[in-house]
């Protein structure tokens, strides 16, 4: 009998590959288990195992897998039945859900080794210039890659060279799988088996004597087992001998010592757990963890609204700590990497080594190890604390999901695909696993509270500060005014100006908020208007002082900044609007005493980047922070009096239908990083428009008026909660095609959907990367099945792929559009 295998590969494709495998490999393959499998002429890719069965496939010839590459199973039924939900619910290919699910380093492929055929024998006119030194390179070394190819013709496009090489039989080329994964190995020391008993011991120190570094390396040796009576590293060796490697060496070469080598993880924690008084809750946490639990008896997706400082931690540490009591695992969500660097401490000191990180700021080493901690349900990894990936680790005993700030739109994955929700996807995952799924928030997205409006989800409050301290007092301040007046010293009004100032003579931190980074989006020139654009995007280039440089926040082209108009050679160049870098250069001319430090994405680049601002800003190191809405999510910073929000309509007058929604939600949530501990913290949100319906209910703390509004605009419209979105963009780099190819697919749906389209139509930024960008948005209501409504979008797909002038159109989905 003929055994098969259908694999996943990591790319685009919608179906499944079968390959052919002997019987001995069919007894030892399981689902889950990666193997390296050829695909195309010579490509090697890794697959991964979905099924075992004889049913030969009747299209195409099954090949052989080219080898096993696990020897257990490295993904589990619940990710893969994860996996197909997401594929089919967010239209794309479970080969894209795998290849963002594990971690880089398990997607093997394949790279090519070029030799020469030593049965050809080459005379020197034979050759062209570019050949003759590939050949003479091939001649000092056996096997070059092509990126060192590369690097000896000193061109990036070696493909016809090699071309010409093949033809002339003079090189063969080889495809070659290598793991990326290696584990981290230290190296530990211990006493030779000679040296065990006491007699042979004072042998060797008298042997020694006439040596005085290496009897000190022994003696050493000693008092460090005496001290720790763990395993001694190497490293540790010699800082406590004062002596070198090589005297260490020397003592392995004598076997005196003996050396030993022990895997560990990259990112260790080591510290104690704490006593359990940090977790006592007050009565209102008391009240909302009762009502959390009386809705996980009945099953239910629980939303916890707790104002900003409540102690909504506390509430989530009490119920981690009966998720792992009981032996299952539990996964606590972040929108943002900035948020886990102040959590991570919290909870391990709490639980101790118990707390494993994960986010894409790890190395993919370390990201590995974690992975391998959770499969193998380790104790080091009980509680996964991370932001959205760490969604797809191979949890086995998930008894309970914890989304924090779970109104947050960075839970989206905007690019590539899938193009998923990490808040609805913890719901599919928690209910694979009859697990609990609890969202917390102090403003909730509008989709989730309607959910529990209708009695979909359970709801838990929280409506008091811990302590017992007042909300923050927040004062709106008409900036247009105050221009007319000409009472602003740049981007700050007299009243902001003296809050600051009370604030730093009293000992206290500011927090200032600006949701735009850079010095200015804007560098115009007065005399005729001109302001350079991106070459790829259709965006000004925003100018950065630190670097002195236009940048283009799409796709990254830069130039250094101009000293004249580059349409009509003027030096009358001036800035309009301003970013983060401006206000801290303003502040640092207002405020020459104090410390001002800035987190935007340029200041948090590297791996410890948040951390270091943060930590400094804990400290009391900082007096001032400037940064955009990294600042506002969850952040805890005691010592905060004041927060300013430096022009609220930059958020309001927002081109999208969530625009009132999420300046509500970022507003309140930047508000209540002020008065934290003891004392009524203070606001000063600075706008031209004081009247706003928005700002009067941020102000007032009123979420429900803010939540009615919404309902009855959205149920007015058609948008979500009340109806489904579905946004499709065409990508293409000619116009005239993209147009054309967007016209003839609205007109496809509007033939079934009838009214609920609305496009094709441009976004404010229609051309990033040279690609030019078209929208159509399809409303699904209620009563339309989603599964029928997809299905119909797919086949008028398939009939556009199969239109000649079309070919190239990229297509892009993006379900529960956000």
């Amino acid at each position: 009998m003929q055994y098969f295998i259908n694999v996943i590969l990591p790319i685009p494709l919608e179906k499944l590959f079968t390959y052919s495998i002997s019987e001995t490999e069919a007894g030892f393959l399981q689902p889950g288990m990666r193997v390296a499998v050829p695909f195309g002429k010579t490509k090697i890719y890794t697959g991964l195992v979905h099924d075992v069965h004889t049913v030969a496939p009747t299209i195409y010839e099954a090949k052989e897998i080219h080898q096993i590459l696990d020897d257990y199973p490295i993904v589990n039924n619940f990710q893969l039945k994860l996996w197909s939900w997401i594929a089919e619910y967010y239209m794309c290919t479970i080969g894209e859900v795998f290849r963002t699910a594990v971690p880089s380093a398990f997607l093997l492929e394949s790279e090519t080794l070029i030799s020469r055929n030593n049965k050809v024998s080459v005379q020197e006119g034979d050759l062209l210039d570019d050949e003759f030194l590939v050949y003479e390179a091939l001649q000092h070394q056996p096997i070059l890659r092509v990126h060192e190819i590369s690097a000896i013709l000193e061109r990036k496009n070696i493909l016809p060279v090699l071309g010409r090489l093949l033809e002339k039989n003079i090189i063969d080329l080889k495809e070659e799988v290598y793991e990326q994964y290696k584990p981290k190995m230290v190296r530990y020391v211990r006493l030779g088996k000679e040296y065990q008993s006491e007699e042979s011991l004072e042998e060797l120190l008298n042997g020694l004597t006439r040596a005085p570094k290496q009897s000190q390396v022994v003696l050493s040796l000693f008092q460090l087992q005496a001290v720790s009576k763990k395993p001694i590293k190497v490293a540790d060796l010699e800082k406590a001998s004062n002596s070198s490697s090589a005297v260490v060496k020397a003592l392995i070469d004598k076997n005196i010592l003996e050396e030993y080598f022990v895997q560990t993880d990259r990112v260790v924690y080591e510290g104690t757990e704490e006593n359990a008084d940090l977790k006592s809750l007050n009565e209102f946490q008391n009240q909302a963890f009762e009502d959390i639990k009386e809705n996980f008896k009945e099953n239910k997706v629980t939303l916890l609204h707790g104002v900003t400082s409540s102690g909504k931690t506390e509430v989530y540490v009490k119920l981690i700590e009966e998720c792992i009591s009981t032996g299952r695992q539990a996964l606590y969500l972040l929108p943002e990497i900035a948020l886990t660097t102040q959590l991570i401490t919290r909870l391990q000191n709490y639980f101790g080594e118990k707390v494993a990180v994960y986010h894409s700021k790890y190395s993919v080493q370390e990201r590995v190890e974690v992975w391998n901690n959770v499969l193998q349900q380790q104790p080091k990894a009980q509680i996964v604390i991370g932001a959205r990936s760490a969604l797809f680790l191979p949890f086995s005993k998930l008894g309970l999901i914890i989304v924090d700030e779970e109104h947050e739109a960075s839970f989206k994955q905007y690019d590539p695909a899938p193009r998923y929700h990490a808040r609805d996807s913890a719901i599919v995952l928690g209910n694979l696993h009859k697990g609990n799924i609890l969202l917390g928030s102090a403003t909730p997205s509008v989709e989730s509270f309607y959910n529990v409006s209708k009695g979909k989800y359970g709801y838990a409050s929280i409506t008091r500060r811990f302590g017992n301290v007042l909300m923050p007092e927040i004062e709106l301040v008409d900036i247009k005014e105050q221009t007319r007046k000409k009472r602003m010293k740049g981007h700050f009004s007299e009243r902001l100006l003296e809050e600051i100032t009370e604030t730093l003579e009293a000992g206290e931190q500011v927090i200032l908020f600006q949701n735009r980074r850079g010095y200015a989006p804007i560098v115009e020139c007065t005399t005729c208007g001109h302001a350079p654009e991106c070459p790829n995007c259709d965006v000004s280039l925003t100018y950065h002082q630190h670097r002195k440089q236009m940048r283009c926040h799409y796709c990254g082209y830069h130039m250094a900044l101009q000293q004249s108009c580059l349409a009509c050679g003027s030096a009358t160049l001036d800035t309009k609007g301003f970013g983060t870098e401006q206000v801290e250069q303003e502040l640092n001319e207002l405020f020459p005493k104090s410390k001002v430090g800035r987190m935007d994405l340029d200041t948090t680049r590297g791996k410890h980047g948040y951390e270091k601002i943060i930590t400094a800003f804990e400290e009391q190191e900082l007096d001032i922070l400037v940064g955009t809405q990294m600042l506002t999510k969850g952040l805890d910073f005691r010592n905060v009096n004041l927060v300013g929000i430096m022009n609220a309509d930059s958020l309001l007058n927002f081109p999208d239908f969530r625009a009132h929604e999420r300046s509500y939600q970022l507003l309140t949530q930047v508000a209540g990083r002020a008065g934290r501990t003891k004392k009524r913290g203070k606001v000063i949100v600075q706008t031209y428009n004081p009247y706003h319906q928005i700002l009067k209910q941020v102000s007032t703390q009123d979420y429900h008026g803010m939540f009615q509004e919404q309902l009855y605009e959205r149920e007015q419209y058609k948008y979500p909660p009340i109806n489904r979105l579905i946004k499709v963009t065409f990508k293409h780099k000619d116009y005239n095609k993209l147009n054309d190819a967007a016209a003839w697919f609205a007109k496809s749906l509007q033939n079934i959907f009838k009214e609920n389209i609305l496009g094709p139509e441009y976004p404010p930024v229609a051309r990033i990367r040279n690609q030019y960008l078209k929208n159509i948005m399809i409303k699904i209501p209620t009563e339309q099945s989603l599964a029928k409504t997809k299905s119909a979008i797919k086949k008028i797909e398939n009939s556009f792929n199969a239109i000649g002038q079309y070919k190239g159109v990229r297509i892009i989905y993006n379900v529960d559009y956000v």
